[in-house]
């Protein structure tokens, strides 16, 4: 079984997508985790380009790192002066990581056209570069910069400016598709070329240590996965790449779903099985610290991934799981879900019971009135499929297992404008819980954020972990435009806490009635996993 080194640069260029920020202390949360699960190499920022980099370093120095090597990253050295007196090279020397990641120009449009320079300056510049920091006891990883741009334009020189850096010492190339445009085909007869040539180079320098290479792609063309893949193929054995594929434009080479590729699927040696089951929360915890929704069909752990919706789909992994999916979700820390919607049978409702731990299996329950009502409802309005928490609690109280945690007396909310002011929204909510009525009001940015602030007001006393939830998401869909303003509108709300994320809906003609179902909704079932895993502590669960 080949290994296959992982590099994640999510600190570093991941940072350069847009809206993407990290500061020092979540870098260094992230960098843990990535440390966790296996990764090899950590991107952690460029030392020389701003202050928040060199704090991360400094900070990281601390840090007892259980497998991974942290990389400072940066350029060759400036033109025409020698690489000890060249500034972002101290800057890396400074920051004190064990190997140092720099990268150079490979391309002639680059070096003639943007830098005004020659092209055997450019060779020299990689080539000092590349030995001052091997000097000065770092190992080096080279990324060879527009790569392929680069061999399609002037193969000759391009591979000149990989000897350069093997002059120079390094041990590790990557081959970088900075602008994203090249096929899978042209990456893997490139990649394949390079590695015979440099190999033969290294023999030709009596070289006894191999160079490794390494693949770099980003993903303008929608391919930086399938390109990372081409490379491996052709003898990659480094693949760089991001959590979630953040980074600049269209973003980098997503290692979410290069890892389990190359683990499950072409059986590389890459992270351990027992890692590999921590895909999902790593990607979770990155968009969590990025502020980013999880996108639901990101493969592999995106909560769509191994969705089932129609009921012939359901009724066949109910025999087979094989039936319609490409592997077990397990092995990267996802779950099968079953999607209830006006295409559910029975078989649905059933799987979907399971799964969410309510037991249908009593005489008592009518399982045939229960799809009939949440066929109804669908009819209505209603999207179970988009609101599995809403589902759950609906689904209890249909088999007479729902215990509230709280109860709604009612609620009020008044929104005032004037001519000069922005509209204010205040909420007054009375709920009964434990038999004890709490009356409280609340402002808030809107209708909807006003009940949100209240009933946490009014809830906060007994439950003060309701402080770990917050909302994330919030959409408001008409369900039938031609009634007008009378229509009636979906609210669909999507809350998360450190460890889950759930969705929850409401439907009505009144925009703040289907709001409060979805809000409700949201906070019942947030309590009731609260009480479910105080049952299981307890040993009443097993």
């Amino acid at each position: 079984m080949k290994p296959i080194i992982i590099y994640d640069t999510t600190l570093r260029d991941g940072m350069q997508g847009e809206h993407i920020s990290f500061g020092p202390g979540e870098k260094i949360r992230i960098a843990k985790r990535l440390d966790d699960i296996g990764v090899h190499y950590i991107e952690g920022g460029w030392p020389g380009s701003n202050p928040a980099a060199i704090r991360f370093f400094e900070m990281a120095k601390e840090v007892q790192w259980k497998q991974a090597k942290l990389s400072a990253f940066g350029s060759t050295r400036k033109p025409c002066i020698q690489a000890d007196e060249d500034a972002n090279l101290q800057a890396l020397i400074a920051a004190e990581t064990p190997a140092v990641t720099i990268f150079g120009k490979s391309w002639t449009l680059h070096v003639q056209d943007i830098m005004n320079n020659t092209l055997q300056e450019n060779l020299a510049m990689i080539e000092d570069s590349v030995a001052f920091l091997k000097h000065h006891g770092r190992e080096v990883i080279y990324d060879a910069e527009h790569f392929f741009d680069g061999f399609f334009e002037n193969q000759d020189y391009a591979l000149e400016t990989l000897k350069a850096a093997v002059r120079g010492g390094t041990r590790t190339i990557v081959l970088c598709d900075t602008n994203g445009g090249t096929l899978p085909q042209d990456i893997e007869t490139i990649t394949r070329m390079v590695d015979l040539n440099i190999s033969m180079y290294c023999d030709s320098l009596n070289q006894d240590q191999s160079i490794q290479i390494g693949i770099h792609t980003h993903n303008d063309c929608g391919l930086a996965i399938a390109n990372s893949i081409a490379a491996v193929r052709s003898g990659a054995g480094m693949v760089q790449g991001t959590i979630n594929g953040y980074g600049e434009r269209c973003g980098n080479a997503d290692l979410i779903s290069i890892i389990p590729l190359l683990s499950i699927k072409m059986n590389y040696s890459c992270i351990s099985p027992e890692n590999l089951k921590k895909l999902r929360t790593l990607s979770r915890f990155v968009s969590e610290m990025a502020n980013m929704t999880p996108q639901p069909q990101r493969p592999f752990v995106g909560r769509s991934a191994f969705a089932h919706k129609g009921g012939i789909h359901v009724s066949a992994i109910m025999k087979n799981p094989k039936a319609y999916e490409h592997m077990d979700p397990e092995l990267v820390g996802n779950e099968r879900r079953v999607l209830v919607s006006e295409q559910s049978g029975k078989s649905n409702i059933i799987y979907k019971a399971k799964e969410l731990g309510i037991d249908l299996g009593s005489e008592d329950i009518d399982m045939q009135q229960i799809v009939s009502t949440i066929k109804t409802m669908e009819d209505q309005g209603y999207q179970f499929e988009a609101a599995d928490a809403s589902f759950k609690i609906l689904l209890e109280k249909l088999a007479n297992q729902f215990s509230s945690a709280f109860d709604l007396e009612s609620f009020r909310v008044t929104i005032e404008k004037d001519k000069t002011h922005h509209c204010k929204s205040h909420a007054t909510v009375k709920v009964c819980v434990n038999n004890q009525m709490e009356i409280t009001a609340a402002e808030g940015h809107g209708p909807v954020s006003a009940l949100d602030n209240a009933l946490r007001k009014a809830l906060g006393s007994f439950f003060p972990e309701l402080n770990q939830m917050h909302l994330v998401d919030f959409k408001v869909r008409v369900i039938d435009g031609k009634d007008g303003t009378s229509a009636k509108v979906r609210v669909l709300i999507e809350s998360r806490d450190e460890d889950h994320i759930w969705s929850t809906i409401g439907v009505s003609e009144d925009i703040i009635e289907a709001s409060w179902q979805a809000l409700s909704d949201s906070f019942l079932w947030k309590l009731n996993k609260r009480s479910l895993s105080e049952q299981t502590n307890n040993g009443v669960i097993v």
